[in-house]
């Protein structure tokens, strides 16, 4: 670096300024600490006594070094012991007015050179900046929480930043062992202005009554390969944290989906903000526990009977008709696999064959067992050979008049009594059970691809559809080993309706050239723990796929923000549609 850092500044000192204060004395900085009070000074001592100890308990620090690191810590009341150092990290709480007040402070106290960085996760940088006479050198530097463990680092510019300031500070980042990503000044950031405008939507979904908080959280985590689900992290960020953070986004975007759900704001009232006191969206056995207490609330189908299924039917030729007859052959039950002709029949059991002798090899299956599985698939090209299936599962093309014809058809066919059930992953499922003169048999079974691996399935229950048919196809998960979600028939179901606008507002950044493709990738994979950045996984399921679920959402809900981003329209006219052509937001 152009600057020699030795000594940095960190004002405030919560937990997330002690984790700072870690962070830079573990690299070999010398760091001055201040605090309102002595009181605060005590509070700031304690995290970081109690956080290097753990380090120490696990192993991650040793006792000469952990005395070293707090050996580089000083602690004092006073700003004006700033005035020697080379670089100030402020990390107090959000509010605009405070934040202003300190920097105009340290304005006068510390050498003209120095470089100021505010810790803030969503206010203004310009705004802080302007209140300095050097907003050149001052910039935002988002460290996420816990700071000593997690990898991220936004470093956020405004118009007037100075360039050599912004790769000053990155090079300083990586000096700290962290990933910086650089971005321009806006609320949220990336992290927080595509994970934020997700949680809202998760927790309108549940004000609605549209799913439990339980089938929400378990849809992303399985569906998504998410760590947690979307209400189980508002309780650990904080309800009030949250709030705040989407009240500055919708301020500044006025974006809709980013006006905080107004059943935060009463559970912000009635005291429920969630691990810190205890109680949020799920009730915990104390205050900062992470231990869930049972709610003991039962589900819509406990105490109703099933009907009893031991033969299915699966129609369709495709990876997903083929990956359903392997689950439900593998867990012993006799499938009958409609196809169009015999010719595409046997293909598809010989794509079950390759997939069963690929888990034999791994070591997943018995040569036994696969045999078995594959002798209970019976290939057949007339509806009629389902007369006497218990269930049937469609999984034809994504087109409407499509699934229509097959339900026609299946209700001609078909005994009364059984099952009809749809793998649509954004059609209305009771315009399928409108092709029917049983629409109370008529359920969806969303399976996600690789059926085989995948672990969800959403069940989609229509307005018709009879309660014992819901209790079947929960039942039907369980015997197969799958996760049951349950939710309304409305464009998305859980996965879709929360994972498509978060894809496409990323989309929306990328083109409006705040963020570089792979920088809101780190952001969203090193910051939030997703097992894939958006644009990334956006090229894996197709960018045609993207847009035409996007259309779906849009065409339903009617939500300015669902609206396709014009720059992923573009990329699938110029056949651009990810990894399957080569290329997509990336090249292959």
């Amino acid at each position: 670096m152009a600057r020699d850092i030795s000594t940095v500044g960190v004002v405030g000192l919560g937990t997330m300024g002690a984790g700072i204060a870690e962070v830079l004395a573990r690299s070999g900085l010398d760091v001055v600490t201040v605090e309102l009070d002595e009181a605060g000074v005590a509070r700031g001592r304690g995290h970081l006594e109690h956080s290097t100890e753990r380090a120490l308990s696990g192993g991650k620090l040793d006792a000469p070094g952990r005395a070293a690191l707090l050996g580089r810590i000083r602690y004092s009341t006073s700003l004006s012991d700033l005035s020697e150092v080379d670089l100030v990290i402020e990390a107090i709480p959000e509010s605009l007015e405070l934040k202003a007040e300190v920097f105009a402070e340290l304005d006068k106290i510390t050498r003209p050179e120095v470089v100021f960085a505010s810790n803030t996760s969503s206010l203004s940088i310009t705004e802080i900046s302007v209140h300095t006479a050097r907003p050149g050198k001052v910039v935002g530097m988002h460290f996420f929480n816990p700071a000593p463990v997690l990898k991220l680092v936004e470093i956020v510019k405004t118009v007037v930043t100075e360039p050599d300031v912004v790769a000053e500070v990155v090079e300083f980042a990586e000096r700290l062992g962290k990933v910086p990503v650089v971005i321009g000044d806006r609320a949220g950031f990336i992290a927080n202005a595509l994970l934020f405008g997700y949680l809202n939507h998760a927790v309108r979904m549940y004000e609605q009554r549209y799913a439990t908080r339980e089938d929400l959280d378990a849809a992303m985590r399985f569906g998504c390969g998410y760590p947690m689900g979307p209400l189980a992290l508002l309780d650990l960020i904080g309800l009030d944290t949250a709030n705040e953070i989407l009240d500055t986004m919708y301020h500044q975007s006025r974006n809709r989906l980013h006006a905080p759900a107004p059943l935060l704001k009463q559970m912000i009232t009635a005291g429920l903000l969630g691990r810190k006191t205890g109680r949020g969206f799920y009730t915990y056995d104390a205050p900062d526990s992470p231990n869930v207490v049972s709610s003991g609330v039962v589900s819509t189908v406990d105490g109703v009977p099933p009907r009893p299924v031991a033969r299915v039917g699966v129609v369709g030729t495709g990876t997903m008709a083929t990956g359903i007859a392997e689950v439900f052959a593998k867990r012993g039950l006799d499938v009958v696999l409609r196809a169009r002709s015999l010719e595409k029949a046997q293909a598809s059991v010989a794509r079950v064959k390759k997939s069963l002798d690929k888990a034999v090899v791994k070591g997943k299956l018995s040569e036994e067992d696969a045999a078995s599985a594959l002798a209970r698939i019976t290939p057949v090209t007339d509806f009629e050979a389902l007369a006497d299936v218990d269930l049937v599962v469609e999984a034809v093309a994504e087109e409407l008049p499509v699934k229509q014809a097959v339900f026609a058809a299946l209700d001609e066919v078909v005994r009364p009594g059984a099952v009809l059930a749809t793998t649509t992953s954004s059609l209305p499922v009771i315009e399928c059970a409108a092709s029917t003169s049983r629409p109370s048999d008529v359920v969806g079974l969303h399976f996600f691809n690789p059926a085989p691996v995948m672990k969800l399935v959403e069940v989609v229950s229509t307005i018709a559809t009879a309660p014992d048919v819901v209790a079947t196809a929960s039942a039907i998960c369980a015997t197969v080993g799958k996760h049951a979600v349950h939710c309304g028939d409305r464009a998305g179901f859980i996965v879709n309706a929360l994972l498509f606008p978060y894809l496409n507002d990323a989309v929306k950044m990328l083109e409006a050239h705040y963020a570089a493709a792979d920088d809101i990738d780190t952001a969203m994979k090193v910051g939030c723990g997703l097992p894939m950045g958006p644009f990334e996984l956006l090229d894996v399921v197709g960018l045609d796929v993207s847009l035409a679920i996007q259309r779906t959402l849009y065409n339903e809900f009617r939500e300015e923000g669902f609206a396709p981003a014009p720059l992923l329209e573009h990329l699938v006219t110029a056949g651009r549609l990810g990894r399957k052509t080569g290329k997509g937001f990336k090249d292959y």
